[in-house]
């Protein structure tokens, strides 16, 4: 009898369930974080609801369905999806001069948007992002992070700044003690209980809005269902996709460096998507990937499966509906804590140590600082990374222009003279190009070869024959030698095109 025949069915079954189900220490990891990342959760919601110009519900409603339906179809284990500013701030206008039925269908159409895009590939575009603009989001991220919390430290009843810095303290030393349950979740714990007991009177999360009592029901967006509906979301719909979807793959993308796990850029960007259209339906606000509570659940907690992202989007309903009263008494400085904790944690405190800015090149320290600059200015980290990545390139453009070298050598007999050039040959390398030849001191024959160059461009070519046209004007002949087959064929489909009219 074979062995597989003797496996018993408990055995194969356990074999097709997922990991955390074998191993009570994840379970236990993974239930605990997504509790203190729904309890994270419900100040940031009401807060970009209000952004929003919307019912504190909504971004609840947004973040529970966005986390739930992202645990399943998303591409990124352990990232978490919910409410988020960028998202309200795009659609806040739409809200308010049309209406939040306008909102609603906005959100459902950028759904729609974020599938079309990820089916196209959009998430390839990722690869193009230099590490520099990678060091600058996360860098300006944890300090958007910081002044996030500004607000709550200010204008506050002196109490609040003694139970920040016991909830520092707290997920500082404790997790020495035991790592058993997230230091978050004890900090916040133990501050809630001090503050009801002692009866101190600080800002808590009931002061942020009324929870709901009820769970969503889905619906359709009350709108005419027009052209003129469509012209009128589109735009916003529009920006809204391409905002999210930049967020979540820039949010995934620093998952994978920090967990060291590879995911699917084009499985997120389709389940953004699809976790957009369900929100919408069920009257909520859209959402994205979250990074302070990524940051919470991924690096500060250690959850590391879909179950911490789940439940952090049931526990948020349960902690609403079952446990409101409870969760209203929780002192803002608990959480303020815990997301200062998060904006330190996730700083790239070794970008900015002496020994690194004194072996890092001048061009990747400005691209880091302008991608900074751009989302901190903008409060908005799409605006940050295009700005920086855009900035990369000029760089890279300028440095690799001057890489191209055209070396000359005349025939013995001096009737022909021989150019070789070197490099790769594209609109910024080209430009110099026709300045490096004698027109007139060279013979009668010239000969270029690029056996070691590459023709990348339609200015290359324009270039060469640029040179062609200054020699014939001499009474002098070209023949160019050495195109390899990419560059012969691009040379042979433009040369004589590209002369103006």
């Amino acid at each position: 009898m074979s062995s597989a025949s003797l496996t018993s069915p408990a055995a194969r079954l356990r074999g097709l369930r997922p990991d955390w189900l074998n191993n009570p220490k994840v379970w236990r990891t993974e239930v605990l974080t997504g509790l203190v990342v729904a309890l994270a959760l419900i100040p940031e919601a009401i807060s970009f609801s209000i952004i929003a110009g919307v019912d504190p519900a909504v971004g609840l409603f947004a973040s529970f369905t966005m986390a739930v339906v992202i645990s399943v179809v998303g591409g990124r284990r352990a990232m978490i999806s919910a409410a988020t500013g960028a998202v309200a701030l795009v659609i806040a206008p739409l809200n308010r001069e049309h209406g939040f039925g306008y909102l609603v269908a906005a959100v459902i159409l950028a759904g729609v948007i974020q599938i079309a895009l990820g089916a196209l590939g959009v998430a390839k575009l990722m690869r193009f992002v230099p590490r520099s603009v990678m060091v600058g989001f996360v860098n300006a991220l944890a300090i958007l992070i910081f002044m996030a919390q500004v607000p709550e430290m200010t204008d506050v009843p002196w109490p609040v700044y003694p139970l920040i810095a016991a909830g520092l303290a707290l997920m500082v030393f404790f997790p020495k003690v035991t790592t058993v349950i997230p230091a978050p979740l004890v900090s916040i714990v133990i501050l809630t209980v001090i503050t009801v007991a002692a009866a101190i009177a600080v800002p808590t999360v009931g002061d942020k809005g009324a929870l709901p009592s009820s769970l969503p029901v889905p619906d359709l967006p009350d709108v005419p269902f027009t052209m003129d509906t469509l012209t009128t979301i589109a735009p916003y719909a529009f920006a809204m996709a391409l905002v999210g979807l930049m967020e979540s793959l820039m949010t995934a993308k620093l998952v994978d460096e920090i967990t060291d796990t590879h995911s699917s850029k084009t499985r997120e960007s389709i389940g953004q998507g699809i976790a957009n259209i369900v929100t919408g339906f069920f009257g909520g606000m859209g959402g994205c990937a979250m990074i302070g509570q990524t940051m919470i659940n991924v690096k500060v907690s250690g959850a590391r499966t879909r179950l911490s992202t789940f439940l952090a989007g049931a526990f948020l309903m349960v902690l609403c509906i079952v446990f409101g009263p409870v969760v209203s008494d929780i002192p803002m400085a608990a959480l303020v804590a815990v997301m200062v904790m998060v904006s330190f944690a996730t700083f790239d405190w070794h970008s900015i140590a002496p020994k690194t800015l004194k072996r890092m090149p001048a061009g990747e320290i400005t691209v880091m600082v302008i991608t900074v600059v751009c989302v901190v200015a903008t409060d908005n980290l799409a605006i940050g990374v295009v700005v920086g990545s855009v900035t990369a390139m000029v760089i890279f453009a300028k440095r690799v222009a001057h890489l191209a070298e055209v070396t000359p050598v005349t025939a013995p007999d001096g009737t022909s003279v021989i150019y070789t050039v070197t490099g790769e040959l594209f609109f910024a390398s080209s430009n110099d190009l026709v300045g490096q030849f004698n027109y007139t001191g060279d013979p009668d024959k010239i000969v270029i070869d690029l056996s070691a160059a590459h023709v990348w461009d339609a200015s290359s070519v324009a270039a060469l024959d640029a040179i062609e046209t200054k020699y014939a004007q001499r009474g002098k002949t070209v023949e160019i030698t050495g195109l390899n087959d990419p560059s012969a064929d691009l040379h042979g489909k433009l040369t004589g095109e590209l002369a103006s009219h």
